[in-house]
Formats: C-alpha cells, sequence, structure tokens
C-alpha cells in the first residue's frame, strides 16, 4: 500500500467518526494525519513508517496504530468497524455535494432517514426543513445537491432509479396526447445501478409536435439534444430523461428497442436480417418493404423464430441462442420463494422484535423466518453472547409453540449470521453451532487479504459442516465499497460439491453476489439463498429486488434454497452435520 491510499484510509475514518458524532480532537487527528500521508504520495507506506512518519508526534498515536495496520494487513480494523456500523445509505448520502457528516448524522437522528431516495422525499416534502439548525434554505440545497450529483452522470442504485423513473411518468402520462407510457432502458432491465431514465410514449396525433410539447413541460431545466420525436432532458432535479414518442401501433417495438441492451437490439436486428425482415426505426418490415405488425414483444422474438427474452436477459450473454432453441429457463417469480432466511432482529442490530419481524413475513405470504442476528465476535453490529442466544432460543420456542396453539401455519428458525474470522474458523465452536438450525457465514473484517488470502479464509470456512450458507460472498456495497479480492469461482465450485448456498443478499447497497456470478453459481450447481438482509419489517421489500437480480443471473426456482419449505431447508442444512455423526 502506498501512501495516497493510506492518506484516503484516514480521510474516510475521520469523516465516519463525524457521522458517529465521535470525540471532535479524534476526529481532527485522523483528518490532519490524513493531510501529512497524503503529501507523502506514492512511497510505499511501510517505508514512510520506518522514515518520514517515524519521528514521535508526526501523527497522532490512534492515526499511527491505523497506518500500522494498513501496512501489514492492507486493511484497517478500524475503518471497517466504522464501515460495518454505519447504514449503507448513509455512505451513499456523502456523495451528495455540500452534505457533510454532521449534517447527515442530524437528518438520521431527528427523521430516521438512511437512504438518499427517503432524503429527497423529506426535502420535496419539507420535513427536511424540520430538523433542528436546517430550515427551508438548507433544505433547498440538500435538493440541490442530489441534482448536482444527477447532473454530473453519477450513478444511484436501482431502487433509487425507478422511483425518479415512476415519478416522472406519472406526470408524463397526464399530457392529454400521451395513450400508453412505460419505464425502458437500465431500469427495465434491472440493472443494480442506473444513470439515465428511459421512457417510451405512445401518442395521439404527431409524434414530433406531442414530443416538442413535452420539452416545454413544467420541470424541464434544458433539452440535451434530439429531434423529432425523441429527445433527451435535463430536469431540474438533474434527472436526465431519454424520451421517444412514438405512434401506438409503433409502442411495442420502441419499447423493446429502448429496453436494450444496445447489443442485444444489434443482435435481433442480424437475426431479422438473415430471415428476410428490417427494423427500420420503430418498425418491422418484410422483404417488400411492407410493415409487419408487432403488437407486443413477444410477437416480435417469435416472428424471428425465437422464444420471448424477458427483458431482465437481454444482456447479450447467449440469451438468443437459447431462445432459438427453445431452452431459455422458466425464471424464479417472487411467489416462489417460501420463506427469507437472512434477517435481524433487535437482538442484534435490527429494529423490531422476533414477533414484529414473523408477522411481517406472513403479510407476504412467506411460510418461515430464519432469525440470523449477528455472532459475538461483531461486537459493533451488537453480536450475541451465548447466554443471549439462549434466552432468543427460548423466545423463538414459545413464539412457534403459540403460532402452533393459533393454528398459524408459519415458523421461525433459529439461525446465526456468525463471522467467518480471519484464520477461517466459524464463529463459536462446534458444539454450541449444533443449538442453530442454520448457519450463515460472513466475512465482516480484514477485507484488505490478498485473492489468495481471502479465497483459503472462505474455504477453509466452507469445511464447516454447520455452514449452510455463505453471506454476502464478496463484500461490496455498491457505490462505496468495492469488491474484496476473492476467486469467487473458485469459491462457488465448493460450495456446491459440500452443499453449502451461496447468498444473492438482495439488499439494494448490496445485490452479492450479482447477477452474473448466480448464473456461475447455477453452473456449479451451487444453490443460491435469496437473503433479504432485513433489519426491519420494511426490509423484506428487498426481496423484490433480490429476485429480480436472480431473474437477471438465469436462476429458476430450482435454484434457489428458499423456495423450499421450511423442513427441507433444515435438512439441507442438517445433511452434513448427518453425514459426519453416521461416518463417525
Amino acid at each position: 500500500m502506498d501512501c495516497r491510499a493510506a492518506a484516503h484510509a484516514l480521510s474516510q475514518i475521520s469523516v465516519l467518526m463525524e457521522l458517529h458524532d465521535e470525540d471532535a480532537h479524534s476526529i481532527k487527528a485522523m483528518a490532519l494525519a490524513a493531510r501529512v500521508v497524503a503529501a507523502l504520495g506514492d512511497l510505499p507506506l511501510d517505508v514512510a513508517l520506518t522514515r518520514e512518519l517515524a519521528a514521535p508526534d508526526v501523527v497522532a498515536p490512534a492515526a499511527l496504530r491505523v497506518l500500522q495496520d494498513l501496512a501489514e494487513s492492507n486493511s484497517s480494523a478500524l475503518l471497517e468497524q466504522l464501515q460495518e456500523d454505519t447504514p449503507e445509505g448513509l455512505m451513499e448520502m456523502l456523495r451528495v455535494p455540500g452534505l457533510g457528516p454532521a449534517r447527515i448524522r442530524s437528518i438520521h437522528e431527528h427523521l430516521d432517514i438512511d437512504t438518499l431516495q427517503d432524503l429527497e422525499t423529506a426535502a420535496r416534502e419539507g420535513r427536511l426543513a424540520s430538523v433542528p439548525k436546517f430550515g427551508a434554505r438548507t433544505a433547498d440545497k440538500v435538493l440541490k445537491g442530489i441534482a448536482e450529483l444527477r447532473s454530473a452522470g453519477a450513478y444511484v442504485l436501482w431502487p433509487h432509479g425507478r422511483a425518479e423513473a415512476e415519478r416522472i411518468a406519472e406526470v408524463l402520462r397526464r399530457h392529454p396526447d400521451v395513450q400508453e407510457l412505460a419505464v425502458a432502458g437500465s431500469i427495465r432491465r434491472r440493472m443494480e445501478v442506473v444513470r439515465d431514465v428511459d421512457l417510451v410514449a405512445a401518442v395521439r396525433g404527431n409524434p414530433s409536435v406531442v414530443a416538442a410539447s413535452l420539452a416545454q413541460m413544467r420541470g424541464v431545466r434544458e433539452v440535451l439534444g434530439g429531434g423529432g420525436r425523441t429527445l433527451s432532458l435535463r430536469l431540474e432535479d438533474g434527472v436526465r430523461v431519454d424520451l421517444s414518442c412514438v405512434r401506438p401501433e409503433q409502442f411495442a417495438l420502441a419499447l423493446w428497442r429502448a429496453t436494450g441492451s444496445n447489443e442485444h437490439v444489434r443482435q435481433v436486428a442480424d437475426i431479422a436480417a438473415q430471415r428476410g425482415f428490417t427494423l427500420s426505426g420503430d418498425e418491422l418490415r418484410d422483404g417488400a418493404g411492407a410493415v409487419v405488425p408487432v403488437p407486443d414483444e413477444a410477437a416480435l422474438y417469435s416472428l424471428l423464430g425465437l422464444s420471448y427474452v424477458p427483458p431482465e436477459l437481454r444482456e447479450a450473454r447467449g440469451e438468443l441462442e437459447r431462445a432459438a432453441a427453445g431452452a431459455l429457463p422458466s425464471l424464479v417469480e417472487e411467489q416462489d420463494l417460501r420463506g427469507a432466511l437472512h434477517c435481524h432482529s433487535q437482538y442484534s442490530d435490527g429494529g423490531a422484535t422476533i414477533e414484529e419481524m414473523a408477522r411481517a413475513a406472513m403479510a407476504r405470504g412467506l411460510r418461515y423466518l430464519g432469525v440470523s442476528d449477528h455472532s459475538q465476535s461483531n461486537t459493533y453490529a451488537g453480536g450475541l453472547s451465548r447466554d443471549r442466544i439462549l434466552e432468543q432460543h427460548a423466545e423463538i420456542d414459545a413464539l412457534n409453540a403459540r403460532f402452533a396453539a393459533e393454528g398459524v401455519d408459519f415458523r421461525v428458525l433459529k439461525g446465526i449470521e456468525a463471522d467467518i474470522l480471519p484464520c477461517g474458523r466459524v464463529d463459536y465452536d462446534a458444539a454450541f453451532l449444533d443449538h442453530f438450525d442454520f448457519v450463515i457465514g460472513s466475512v465482516h473484517t480484514r477485507y484488505g487479504m490478498n485473492a489468495e488470502q481471502m479465497t483459503n479464509r472462505v474455504l477453509k470456512a466452507l469445511d464447516d459442516p454447520h455452514l449452510t450458507v455463505l453471506g454476502h460472498p464478496t463484500g461490496r456495497l455498491l457505490l462505496t465499497r468495492e469488491p474484496f479480492a476473492i476467486d469467487l469461482e473458485a469459491v462457488m465450485a465448493k460450495a456446491a460439491r459440500v452443499g453449502v448456498a451461496i447468498e444473492l443478499n438482495a439488499d439494494p447497497h448490496r445485490l452479492d453476489i450479482d447477477w452474473r456470478a448466480c448464473r456461475i453459481a447455477a453452473e456449479h450447481g451451487a444453490m443460491v439463498s435469496i437473503g433479504p438482509d432485513a433489519h426491519s419489517p420494511m426490509g423484506f421489500e428487498n426481496l423484490t429486488l433480490g429476485v429480480a437480480q436472480a431473474r437477471k443471473g438465469w436462476l429458476s426456482a430450482g435454484n434457489v434454497l428458499n423456495t423450499r419449505s421450511a423442513d427441507e431447508v433444515l435438512a439441507f442444512a442438517s445433511s452434513r452435520r448427518r453425514a459426519l455423526a453416521a461416518a463417525s
């Protein structure tokens, strides 16, 4: 590690310490150390520690300990602890120009807001202005900062992009000449992060005239390009909108084209040409030049001898070859899910009781809830001691007994999200792990290991017969933290061999594994568990996005662990323990 990277880590620590309202002197010491170390540029950190940083009082002792940690392990335990203890949405909010950690902390404390999307909504509704020391002027600056972030072409998480798209679409649907309107582009394809909003409108009258009138709508700051029936607009809040206005009979083909991806569209156009058709603008023409009616997207694929390709799969990754052979997978649906395994309660860092979480799961039509609070080593997230685990298990037993007495067909399963320690051991000893119905093993520390070290760490954890699910396997936080180095394919291959499921953590900040890796997992025969990582009843909303990512990764219901019944999940979790017991 060089000094420039080390300075960035120190700077992150100072920002997160301020976000957590820690000692002001310590915050300033970290920030000062960051400036001192940054001045050393590309000098290797281990060299700087023996020379430029070796003298007393060059940096504060706490900062020096961080630097020594970085030099020894390429990561900082303090930084990792602060990151894990910070709601992911707050780190996303730090990207907004002019919105510093102190203000974010105040917003979180007074409005319980921890996503960029909720922040913008609160500012628009006037709730942000009510926060002490804010007012209307500060709330307006926050909105302008979000607009500036968007104007710079910054990516946002899919849920935020979708919400923006639906807000804009609702406005456009009220235009008297708009007959039908749909969201297209990367939002419709369920990409994990998005930048622009793509919309297609079927309009009455001349599409070019309607498009010109839409450019004059309230809220449009500038017209960036286009002409005729297509427009690229920048709205007052910084959102870029690409809009196509077409005649109603062109709508299906225009929606298909605007959905993309560009390479998928190009490949379909090549297939059309091979069959004697021409894709001309938003029309399909036969060899004689006559327009061929395309009432919907399914009709387009059928005319070309292809099975219908769902929007999530249109990424030019072999879907057309499979569609030509009629061999596309039957993709998992949210209604296929029968339970959720990755959920937290007030016992660790969740915000609701086990019963509240269970009833929220029931309300979504689920039949079981896997409670998986943090294990003892995870002190910063309220990791549970053995006594607290036993107390929780007694509560779960009582709750299950009450459900049974009431005739409620629902079960709460006893789980744990156990830290995979740097040595590869799963937190708690084997005898205590026997208390759990299932175990999720996750890496929460020492992200700076090199690929060989991290891979060996996780491979060793997979040897533990108690391990049921490998949680968020790359540790990434979208837009704020890169995945750690790991040979994920080797991990998935072993997971398939030993019978451990790979998690698709459906928290929109994680989506880990991502959709590309989902397909690799299925090819290796590894089961995937779609875990909401729910810390409150609202967290079950993550399942919708998790299923979308699983579909994008070509997964069928048979590839997903939690499409199975509670008894089947318990059998999956205990199979390795039973085999080990039988062998001994």
